[in-house]
């Protein structure tokens, strides 16, 4: 007897990094740990085969996918109902937003993507045009065929009622997925301790720059905090001039002469921890997030953060014991919190309880495909 067809479908990864890719080799990973490949044909379409590097997988490329959006949306609403006409899969499960044009008794897609709720100013465009465009337009990428999917899957409570009442879809129809990417940290701090190698509070902030990441704000408020003639600090950022776009120019360009800013550039994974383990405080600004992964992942360390006051980060910062929020288009309010970390006054600091989550919710690769799959 024939197993039952699976596909999951990434195509337009790329060579990118991140969340999105991190999602994709998780689900990968589970489908081989839990020999779901003995139950079912799983069938993966990407970019590239070297993107699954899994025996037990049968993998397709389209390495066109990535040449434009046409040819990815050829590929999304067209050449891919073809394929699903001929494999006729029990569940195809799109990882990257879209939801294509296809034939299956199962439909689902993985929305990653919140810019559609970013509220860009008029400044944006000359710093990244293609983001604001995107950020006007995506929505009725989304919209398109959404009502045709069993599940939709989000990252976080508030995006499931944001897209919810975007696309007149059931909540129930929605599934809240916390991302499942274990985490191995070396060393720890003690519980409610900062450890600092010397005078200077190190305040970090590891983020890919776009200009919804806000770095702005921390430069700004660094000045506020030299205005006082405060200087036993340094905020470490992970830019510089050598990236090659317009935003990571302009903010290194602009702030480079202010000393208690150090622009790391881009970083690598274990430098990342590396810093981690070595600041005294977290600082996430960024005006538009999926999850914020920083954010969890710094919670192990049980050190200070200070997080932009918005849902995501209330959301992806539970469980953490010294957190307090601010203002993300104020620098002042970042400057007066910062400059309390700074003379080691932790009063503002608070822990971020659990919250409750209507079903569908799942932590796990396992329920989510349970749910997925349920005859």
């Amino acid at each position: 007897m024939d197993k039952k067809i699976i596909v999951i479908s990434a195509v337009n990864f790329g060579n990118k990094t991140g969340g999105a890719v991190s999602i994709l080799n998780q689900c990968l990973q589970y489908i081989v740990d839990s020999r779901l490949c003995e139950q079912y044909r799983v069938i993966t379409i990407l970019h590239t085969k070297k993107a699954c590097p899994f025996p037990e997988i049968e993998c397709i490329e389209y390495p066109k996918a990535l040449s434009s959006w046409f040819i990815r949306m050829y590929y999304e609403y067209i050449y891919f109902k073809r394929l699903s006409k001929i494999w006729k899969p029990y569940l195809w499960l799109s990882l990257h937003d879209m939801t294509p044009n296809v034939v299956a008794r199962k439909r689902a897609v993985y929305m990653h993507n919140t810019s559609v709720f970013y509220k860009w100013r008029w400044r944006d465009w000359s710093l990244d045009y293609k983001m604001s465009i995107f950020s006007m337009f995506y929505k009725y990428i989304y919209r398109t065929n959404a009502k045709k999917n069993n599940y939709l899957i989000v990252q976080q409570n508030w995006t499931r009622d944001a897209f919810s009442k975007m696309l007149n879809v059931d909540r129930k129809k929605i599934i809240v997925a916390y991302p499942f990417e274990e985490k191995s940290i070396s060393t720890l701090t003690k519980e409610g301790k900062v450890q600092s190698n010397d005078n200077n509070t190190q305040f970090f902030y590891p983020s890919v720059p776009r200009i919804f990441k806000n770095f702005e704000v921390i430069c700004e408020a660094v000045k506020i905090i030299n205005s006082y003639g405060i200087t036993n600090f340094m905020v470490n950022l992970t830019l510089n001039d050598t990236i090659g776009d317009k935003y990571s120019s302009y903010i290194y360009n602009k702030y480079k002469s202010v000393s208690n800013i150090n622009f790391l550039g881009l970083i690598t994974k274990d430098a990342v921890s590396n810093q981690y383990s070595q600041c005294d405080c977290l600082i996430f600004p960024s005006k538009c997030e999926t999850w914020g992964l920083p954010v969890s992942e710094f919670i192990q360390y049980k050190k200070p953060m200070l997080l932009a006051d918005l849902p995501y980060a209330h959301e992806s910062s539970i469980g953490s014991q010294l957190t307090a929020f601010f203002d993300q288009s104020n620098p002042k309010d970042l400057a007066h919190k910062m400059m309390k970390i700074i003379n080691k006054d932790y009063s503002l600091l608070h822990p971020i309880n659990e919250i409750q989550i209507d079903s569908p919710f799942t932590k796990s690769w396992e329920n989510l495909f349970n749910i997925l799959l349920n005859e």
